[in-house]
């Protein structure tokens, strides 16, 4: 199977993924996130309804803010003979409540999931609002990692690993707990790095923390550059209780380290003893201090991720879900 990923409107332009995965290009869009979903079956991502060949009979809907949009892109995809499976494009918590403030807008999320085959959740926690909303078979399948690609494995020795990344990045979402993050890494008296997006303000939000050795990455970086600063350290922290699909975990998978405090899809699966929920800091907190305290637990931890993460998360494993369950709807 082929699958076409299908964002009506958006701002990614069309993409083939005859290879898979592919070699790591900062010219094109990296198959992660839902790229993921048409690049670990070999498909392609479109823009455009119209532009989707026959060949690609089955089809995974972005849903996104303009669902009158992704209506009529159902409408056409249906009046075309294909499989349709929608799923939301930002589907963090806050990110799905934002989209549906509106009466109008759960009234459009009905028509678009009834008239689809089915939809596929990239959180579990989602499953329940797709169920409310008329979609008639449904599964979670999480956003795939290439783990089982070589040219995707971005670690380093695990003498060259210094210090702590922190994952999150945006200070004014109240869920993502990015200030908590940061303050309770004061405590941890290692080498600290952080992403700023946020200029000068962000900066001095930075420095005030007091943290004793900061490391402050500038603005946004190319995906394969961010990979390669995150694999120089030892764990990532994140205190991020969104309900996100996961890619910071998805990184420190490719980077094979450990990822620690987050709820995402990808940490329940891949790092289940150290994920959090609801933001727990003091279970994170002793959870970091431990892998820091044990330099070979570190090691261990990313193994263990690495292997759960083979069984769930890889492109094969996924692939062969997606398989299964646009099989299953087409009956």
């Amino acid at each position: 199977m082929n699958l076409a990923v299908l964002n009506p409107g958006g701002k990614d332009r069309e993409q083939h993924f005859r290879d898979y995965a592919g070699k790591p290009d900062d010219h094109v869009h990296a198959p992660v996130n839902h790229h993921a979903y048409a690049a670990c079956t070999a498909g392609a991502f479109f823009d455009d309804a119209k532009a989707i060949p026959a060949s690609h009979s089955k089809v995974l809907l972005l849903l996104r803010r303009d669902l009158k949009k992704c209506l009529e892109a159902v409408g056409e995809l249906k009046a075309a003979g294909k499989k349709v499976a929608v799923t939301w494009k930002e589907s963090g918590a806050h990110q799905v409540a934002d989209q549906l403030k509106s009466a109008q807008s759960m009234q459009l999320l009905h028509e678009v999931c009834s008239l689809a085959d089915g939809a596929i959740s990239s959180t579990p926690e989602m499953l329940a609002q797709y169920q409310a909303a008329g979609a008639r078979h449904l599964e979670f399948i999480p956003t795939p990692y290439p783990v089982d690609d070589v040219r995707w494995d971005f670690s380093i020795p695990p003498t060259e690993r210094k210090g702590i990344f922190i994952g999150t990045r945006e200070w004014d979402v109240p869920s993502r707990n990015h200030l908590a993050a940061l303050l309770t890494s004061v405590s941890f008296d290692e080498p600290v790095t952080v992403v700023n997006e946020d200029g000068g303000e962000g900066r001095t939000k930075l420095h005030l923390l007091g943290l004793k050795q900061l490391q402050i990455l500038e603005g946004r970086r190319p995906y394969t550059q961010y990979l390669h600063e995150m694999a120089k350290h030892r764990l990532v922290y994140q205190l991020d209780a969104s309900a996100v699909p996961g890619q910071v975990a998805g990184d420190a998978l490719l980077c094979r380290i450990p990822c620690v405090g987050g709820n995402s899809a990808v940490e329940q699966l891949a790092f289940p003893k150290l994920c959090g929920s609801g933001g727990k800091t003091g279970d994170s907190a002793e959870h970091v201090k431990r892998l820091l305290s044990e330099p070979s637990l570190c090691i261990e931890e990313a193994a263990t991720a690495h292997k759960l993460a083979m069984e769930k998360l890889s492109f094969t494993s996924v692939a062969s879900r997606l398989s299964h369950f646009f099989e299953m709807i087409g009956r």
